[in-house]
């Protein structure tokens, strides 16, 4: 019954919608309202997601975090579940300020064309069994080509607010998106190889033919492993991210790309990039941790849709951890690791990828296919900490 509830509920409403229009709008019609529920689920958990990582960073740096706000008019604090509502509704209600020489036109788009790729990439998730708004054959292609449009977004901020910081954060952050993409890609190569297939939901059951339980996931092998945290790190990357987050690197760029931004358009800039890391997350959860699939078949009984977001939740909470435990990279030391690191890392997985089909099963497979990770990984940390001249640290206690 909790397995077949949304489709039950998104059938009667499409129904009820159907039955008064005509024949030519009905799929114009059904795709927004499974948009809708896109963003009415993910809009929801931005403003949810916004105030526990307030919390969590703020335990972490051992004050409170938002514990006051509840619902207005009441006594009710909800222990400060209801500070989302409030920033909604001063954002919607602050002064929408817009330079005076700037593209009006092109500076009111950015922020809308930030908010729809995320939307789109989305679209083809699935989020359990049979739920999944648009089941594609290329799913995973047309995720990276709308995904693709973000930089558009950050240009056109960039670009016509005509301040010279903006369009240096623009550029800046254009870089780090490219530089960083070309390993998110890389990373899910070897999934798509076992798969074969670029339908995501084609991926999750062969994840559920390849094994019982979570021993059939993708991350339970070493290629899957190492493909998994290098796709994690680029997604924190793209979806600027601490330690990642250099395109709002304050102490060197001023804000930005949206520093000419305020009010309502601030906020959708704000909700693009946290709608884009659901969307890589969720791609993840898809790859790598089985979708919707129980960690053993005595859980099955649980709606496959629990499971997903569970997944997806905990994934969130990781990037809320690394927030709050490492601090912002230099540029260099970003473009650098994506270039020097990140690149051959995955090209490297590749190969392990191919041997771990080739190497006859068994405890062999692990030792040649984790082994020459494992070997890359520490040549390639080696000859970064050489070439900019690092040694290990010694230290003496003050007697």
């Amino acid at each position: 019954m909790l397995e077949s509830l949304p489709l039950v509920l998104k059938d009667l409403l499409q129904r009820a919608v159907m039955t008064f229009l005509p024949g030519w709008a009905e799929s114009w019609v059904s795709a927004l309202i499974s948009a809708g529920a896109i963003v009415a689920i993910f809009g929801l958990l931005f403003g949810i997601v916004t105030v526990l990582e307030r919390k969590g960073l703020a335990r972490m740096q051992n004050r409170y975090g938002p514990n006051r706000v509840g619902i207005p008019l009441t006594s009710i604090r909800m222990a400060g579940f209801g500070q989302f509502l409030a920033d909604g509704i001063k954002a919607l209600t602050k002064e929408d300020l817009v330079p005076s020489r700037a593209d009006r036109v092109v500076h009111f788009l950015a922020p809308v064309v930030m908010v729809i790729p995320a939307v789109l990439a989305l679209a083809v998730i699935p989020f359990g069994r049979s739920h999944v708004a648009v089941e594609l054959e290329a799913g995973l292609l047309f995720f990276f080509a709308v995904g693709s449009a973000t930089e558009l977004a950050v240009f056109m901020a960039g670009w016509s607010s005509r301040n010279k910081y903006s369009l240096l954060g623009a550029m800046r952050a254009i870089a780090q998106m490219l530089s960083y993409e070309v390993p998110l890609v890389l990373a899910v190569v070897p999934v798509v190889m076992a798969a074969g297939s670029l339908s995501l939901v084609r991926m999750v059951e062969a994840q559920a033919a390849a094994g019982s339980g979570w021993m059939g996931w993708y991350v339970a092998t070493p290629w899957g492993l190492v493909g998994f945290i290098l796709f994690l790190a680029a997604a924190l990357a793209e979806a600027n991210r601490s330690p990642f987050d250099l395109p709002e690197g304050e102490s060197e760029i001023v804000a930005g790309y949206f520093i000419e931004y305020s009010g309502f358009k601030f906020a959708l800039f704000f909700l693009g990039e946290y709608l884009g890391l659901f969307a890589a997350l969720s791609l993840a959860v898809t790859l790598f941790l089985g979708g919707w699939l129980p960690p053993a078949a005595a859980l099955a009984w649980l709606p496959s849709w629990f499971w997903f977001f569970l997944k997806l939740l905990l994934l969130i909470g990781l990037a809320i951890w690394i927030r709050g435990s490492w601090p912002r990279l230099r540029v260099d030391q970003l473009m650098g690791l994506a270039w020097k690191f990140m690149l051959p890392l995955t090209l490297t997985n590749l190969v392990g990828f191919v041997l771990w089909w080739h190497v006859p099963s068994g405890w062999l497979r692990w030792i040649v296919c984790g082994g020459l990770v494992w070997i890359t990984y520490f040549g390639l940390a080696h000859s970064l900490l050489a070439s900019r001249g690092w040694a290990p640290r010694h230290y003496r206690l003050v007697e």
